[in-house]
C-alpha cells in the first residue's frame, strides 16, 4: 500500500532531507506532504526548493507554505529583505542564490505562489504549518497569515486536559472539527524534545531541523518515523538559526 508520509520543516538542510528518505526507503507511490519552511537556516535553501521541484514530478506531492517561505517569496518579488527575516536564517537564503539567474529564481518564486495555505484529506486530517484561530475552521479563518504564523493552536492543545474527550462541553472547539491534525512551525526542542510531539490529536512534526535538532518524516496511517541526523552535525562550521 502507498504511504502518506508528513514532512516537518527543512530550513535549508538537504542533506537532512536527502537522509531521511534513504531511511523511510522512498518509494515513487508514497504521497508526501510537506509542512512548509523549506528555506532559511542552513546553507543549502535554493538547493532544497530545486530538489523539490523535481521530486514533485517522481512523486505525489503537497507543498504547504509556512511562514520563511512567505518571507522568502516577497524577496523573490522583488522585495527589500525583511530585518527579521534576515536575521532569523534569511542571510543564509539569500546566499545560497548566489549564482542563480533571474529565470531560475522566477520558476522558485513561482512555485512558492502555488503552494496552499493548508489541506485535508478523505480521512477528515488537516495538514498546516502552524494553526488558525476561527473554532469553526481555517475555511473560516479571518487574517490568512495565521496559517502559518498562529502557535495557539498547539498550546491549546497542549494546555487541554488529557482527560477530557471531544464530548465534553468543556473540549476545544478548535479541537472538535478534525480527526487529527499535523502541524509544523512550533519545534518540539523548544521543550527538550527532538522527536514528533501528539497533544489529544494534534501532532507536531517540527523537531527543531532548524536548530539543534533532526528533520521527521511520519507515516500519517501508522505514526511510524524517521529522523536525521542532528542537523548541525551534517554541516560543519554552520551554525543554522543557532544564534
Amino acid at each position: 500500500m502507498p504511504r502518506k508520509i508528513v514532512i516537518g520543516d527543512i530550513h535549508g538542510a538537504l542533506r537532512a532531507l536527502e537522509q531521511v528518505f534513504i531511511r523511510l526507503k522512498l518509494d515513487q507511490k508514497d504521497e508526501l506532504i510537506f509542512i512548509g519552511d523549506y528555506v532559511d537556516g542552513w546553507s543549502e535553501s535554493a538547493r532544497v526548493i530545486d530538489y523539490l521541484l523535481h521530486l514533485g514530478k517522481m512523486n505525489p506531492c503537497i507543498f504547504i507554505k509556512g511562514n520563511h517561505d512567505a518571507w522568502c517569496a516577497d524577496w523573490l518579488n522583488g522585495a527589500q529583505a525583511d530585518t527579521e527575516w534576515v536575521n532569523h536564517g534569511g542571510r543564509e537564503t539569500i546566499n545560497s542564490y548566489s549564482g542563480y539567474s533571474d529565470e531560475q529564481k522566477e520558476i522558485h518564486l513561482s512555485f512558492f505562489g502555488r503552494m496552499p495555505y493548508y489541506v485535508t484529506d478523505r480521512e477528515n486530517r488537516l495538514f498546516i504549518h502552524a494553526g488558525f484561530s476561527s473554532i469553526h475552521g481555517p475555511g473560516y479563518e479571518h487574517f490568512e497569515d495565521n496559517f502559518f504564523w498562529d502557535r495557539t493552536l498547539w498550546e491549546l492543545a497542549l494546555a487541554t486536559n488529557p482527560e477530557l474527550t471531544k464530548e465534553s462541553k468543556f473540549y476545544p472547539k478548535r479541537l472538535k472539527i478534525f480527526k487529527e491534525i499535523f502541524i509544523g512551525h512550533t519545534p518540539t526542542t523548544n521543550y527538550e524534545i527532538d522527536i514528533p510531539m501528539q497533544a489529544h490529536h494534534v501532532w507536531n512534526v517540527d523537531t527543531g531541523a532548524a536548530f539543534h535538532g533532526r528533520l521527521t518524516a511520519m507515516d500519517v496511517q501508522t505514526k511510524m518515523y524517521w529522523q536525521s541526523d542532528p542537523v548541525w552535525q551534517l554541516y560543519p562550521g554552520e551554525t543554522g538559526r543557532n544564534r
